[in-house]
């Protein structure tokens, strides 16, 4: 006998949680350089914003279940509304945005990945309960580092407005595993599309830090 859907997800967040303290461990070690600053994160987390808003629309547009559906049609929203937000922070701290484009250099290899997933059970393994529990600990991390410039206002733009959307979707998240992770099968799938996701997500963290110094950087 398999798993039921509700054993699956308690297994699959404890999963989770191991691998997400991992990476929230890497993107706070070391002292931050005095040239990565709150603006630049900020623009990085518009491309974050973006992809993630552009991912719900594509996976809505052909997700069959109505309440899938409805949930990915509220994160879009949510995340274009971020996008805005953010926008808005970043004008407010004197940083012109014109000419500059979030999609530069195409998508990112976690996006990329994720637009191949097909199934509702692995959707919202990956999308909304991963990833989405990803952005809440970059977003807080990142939020630590803003006070730690003295940008108390774009860590309350994070904490009091952002991480309730990403808490919601990752609730959406799970409701939707409870429902559609009921066979071996889909399990199976949702499983390979988390630890991939987290994978492919350090692998961008790594690369970031050693290219160019980013850490700490918000989620989506």
């Amino acid at each position: 006998m398999g798993l039921t859907s509700e054993d699956f997800v308690a297994e699959l967040e404890a999963e989770n949680r191991e691998r997400l303290e991992r990476l929230a461990l890497r993107s706070a070690a070391g002292d931050a350089a005095e040239t990565l600053t709150v603006p630049k994160l900020l623009r990085l987390a518009l491309r974050n914003e973006l992809e993630a808003a552009e991912l719900a629309a594509v996976w809505m547009s052909d997700t069959p279940e109505l309440d899938a559906k409805l949930a990915l049609a509220r994160q879009c929203g949510d995340e274009a509304k971020h996008y805005r937000w953010i926008e808005e922070r970043l004008a407010a701290l004197g940083v012109e945005l014109a000419g500059f484009d979030p999609g530069a250099g195409g998508p990112s290899p976690v996006l990329a990945y994720l637009k191949t997933l097909k199934g509702t059970a692995e959707r919202a393994a990956a999308g909304p309960f991963t990833r989405e529990s990803l952005a809440v600990v970059r977003n807080e991390i990142f939020a630590r580092f803003c006070e730690a410039r003295g940008d108390a206002e774009t860590a309350r733009l994070y904490r009091e407005r952002i991480q309730p959307d990403e808490q919601h979707h990752h609730d959406l998240g799970r409701r939707l595993l409870l429902k559609y992770a009921k066979t071996p099968e889909a399990q199976a799938r949702a499983r390979a599309a988390a630890v991939e996701t987290l994978r492919l997500a350090e692998e961008v963290q790594e690369l970031a830090r050693l290219k160019a110094g980013i850490s700490r950087a918000p989620g989506c």
